[in-house]
């Protein structure tokens, strides 16, 4: 742990979301040096620097002699998935992730550790004889890489599709020096307007918080102070390294998940939504419905085994703290 007892150099590129905010705001708390590659420099307690993740620029300087590197460049997810959106999708993944790759590769003093964001959507589901889903920990099998020379070409199995050649793109990387974890995140939960939290909470708190679809879709989450202080573990770990998931040890069924998120509001009821009001709602918020009906029960096995304690290990304690934030910002 001798890492992370000193003030270390930390660069995100991409950092200028919800989870770069989230870690940012965490790494600079705790004393260490914070600089954020982004498209749209901003103001913030942190520096910001400019990049825009294909080409070779200043912001390698940054990198030279830092200790960590953090990627999360890519387009949103949150939006309908035309042909263009897709491309775009996958393109600013695979890219940026190649040109650091590149640059770290080339470097005097690269990071000592390069963790590239995924998601635990790279795994397809599993389910027993009876239909209930297995968990998926990092030992679950991932199919190879895309072969088409164009992978956003299909919509069907998107975005596994992506997390898995954005995975192949960052371990293929020629990097000795640098150790290299790839975070397979859940949904991160911020209580920040415009976040998935913020969302689900607006339809509780409008009557509109009961089940999705069927509601047995398994939901795997983490709040973000989990997700923070694991990022932190395993900086620290110098013993890890490859795929790692960052979810909480209990992912639930969507309608349990929407109860839990209810009782934190203190909103006894809630109207459900069936699969083709999710679907048209969609279409009218300009998303794609899978984002909630999909199904995906991670488990964080590494993070469990190397020691890692779970301030929020399950959904309600997690959901009332969400919620007492977000008042607080009131």
């Amino acid at each position: 742990m001798d890492m992370i007892a000193r003030s270390l150099r930390i660069v995100l590129p991409g950092g200028s979301g919800q989870v770069g905010h989230a870690l940012a705001r965490y790494f600079q708390q705790l004393g260490h040096q914070v600089t954020v590659l982004t498209r749209l420099p901003y103001a913030a307690p942190w520096q910001t620097v400019h990049w825009n993740g294909r080409e070779l620029g200043p912001w390698t300087e940054y990198l030279d002699g830092a200790d960590v590197c953090i990627n999360l460049a890519g387009r949103s997810v949150n939006c309908r998935y035309t042909a263009a959106n897709r491309r775009a999708i996958y393109e600013s993944r695979i890219q940026s992730t190649r040109l650091l790759g590149t640059v770290i590769s080339q470097l005097a003093a690269p990071p000592r550790v390069w963790m590239n964001a995924s998601a635990v959507t790279i795994y397809p589901r599993a389910v027993d004889e009876s239909g209930l889903d297995l968990s998926l920990n990092e030992n679950a099998e991932v199919p190879a890489e895309s072969p088409s020379s164009e992978p956003w070409s299909q919509r069907r199995g998107f975005v596994a599709r992506v997390a898995r050649d954005w995975e192949a793109e960052f371990f293929a990387a020629d990097t000795p020096r640098t150790r290299k974890i790839a975070l397979r995140s859940a949904v991160v939960l911020s209580p920040a307007p415009g976040t998935v939290f913020a969302i689900l909470s607006n339809l509780v708190r409008s009557g509109l918080g009961g089940k999705q679809g069927n509601g047995r879709q398994f939901v795997s989450w983490i709040h973000e102070a989990d997700y923070a202080r694991a990022v932190e573990f395993l900086v620290a770990r110098e013993d890890l390294s490859g795929p790692v998931n960052l979810a909480a040890p209990y992912p639930l069924p969507n309608r349990d998940y929407m109860a839990a998120l209810r009782w934190a509001w203190d909103v006894p009821n809630g109207l459900p939504a069936p699969r083709l009001a999710i679907e048209l709602g969609a279409l009218f918020l300009r998303t794609e419905p899978e984002l909630i009906l999909q199904s995906c029960r991670a488990v964080p096995s590494r993070l469990l085994e190397s020691g890692f304690k779970f301030e929020f290990p399950a959904w309600p304690a997690a959901a009332e703290d969400l919620v007492r934030l977000w008042k607080s910002r009131d």
